[in-house]
């Protein structure tokens, strides 16, 4: 088998074709970003996850003058009441589980309120008085949160214990959806690149068929002809996987890591490592779904 007779039919091939070939390469670009678009996604919760939960605490609310619940009566707790909480948590039983404890008075709970909410029109009607006293609990392991919960929520004087976890929960299931929107659309994206890669290939073949004919009678093997339009496909796929990989490499370093990271220092964004993990993934996919493609091609479209 000839490689630069090969070579030059695929040439042929994609220079007869080329309108479809650009209409290739862009649809394997967008479909394979949406793809890697989707995998940073995922790479980001997953940091986001490890960074948050890490730090969330568990925050142990006590009854003040106004709260009426089943285990407060419009009375604030007292000395002994919050002592009694901290004994729960230094107990044996509860002490592996907790890895810090800091006690949050009136004054310094104002001063967290208005740092969050001053100028709001909340601020206009918050003072020392209406704040709740807390405990802040960081467990030793996020899990451990549930058990500090269910030891301390139903203790007299105890308002509230609330987990920070679950105000976190809603931003990662909007992430999550954001994830699953954006492969949805990848999906349908690279099912249009095989049919355009099956449609490139038809084209081709139907061009030449003059010239497939004469190199069946002189005794071409069927590899020797299906090879070039094999490569037809793989090629236009690839140079779209190629551009959405570097898409994907410069979105990081440029924008996430040049723009956004600077602005966001407390949150753990995804780097040019991560892309470049992904960069390959998305030339492997781009090769095999235009490999697939090509077979299913000359299976359906050169038997003439």
């Amino acid at each position: 088998m000839r490689v630069q007779l090969i070579a030059q039919e695929v040439w042929n091939g994609l220079r007869r074709n080329l309108s479809v070939v650009v209409s290739v390469v862009l649809v394997t670009f967008i479909s394979l970003s949406f793809v890697g678009a989707a995998i940073l996604l995922q790479m980001q919760i997953t940091q986001m996850k490890g960074f948050w939960y890490d730090r969330a605490q568990v925050g142990i609310y006590f009854c003040g003058p106004v709260d009426a619940t089943a285990t407060c009566s419009q009375t604030a707790a007292t000395a002994e009441q919050v002592d009694a909480v901290r004994a729960v948590l230094e107990s044996v039983a509860i002490a592996p589980y907790v890895a810090d404890v800091e006690f949050e008075d009136r004054e310094l709970a104002y001063q967290h309120f208005m740092e969050q909410f001053g100028g709001t029109s909340s601020a206009e009607f918050a003072s020392p008085e209406t704040m709740n006293e807390a405990l802040w609990v960081r467990p030793t392991a996020p899990q451990d949160a549930d058990l500090i919960r269910e030891a301390t929520s139903a203790l007299p004087g105890v308002l509230e214990v609330r987990d920070q976890r679950a105000l976190l929960e809603p931003i990662f299931q909007v992430l999550s959806t954001a994830s699953l929107v954006a492969i949805g659309i990848a999906v349908l994206m690279l099912v249009a690149a095989v049919l355009l890669i099956s449609t490139t290939i038809r084209l081709s073949a139907f061009s030449r068929k003059r010239e497939l004919g004469i190199m069946r009678l002189v005794g071409a093997s069927n590899r020797f002809i299906q090879t070039p339009f094999i490569i037809e496909g793989i090629v236009a796929a690839l140079v779209g996987a190629v551009l959405a990989a570097g898409a994907v490499v410069a979105t990081v370093h440029f924008l996430l890591q040049g723009y956004v990271a600077p602005m966001l220092q407390t949150i753990a964004i995804v780097g040019l490592d991560d892309a470049l993990v992904v960069a390959p993934v998305l030339l492997g996919i781009g090769v095999l779904f235009a490999g697939v493609a090509a077979a299913v091609a000359i299976r359906r479209y050169l038997r003439i």
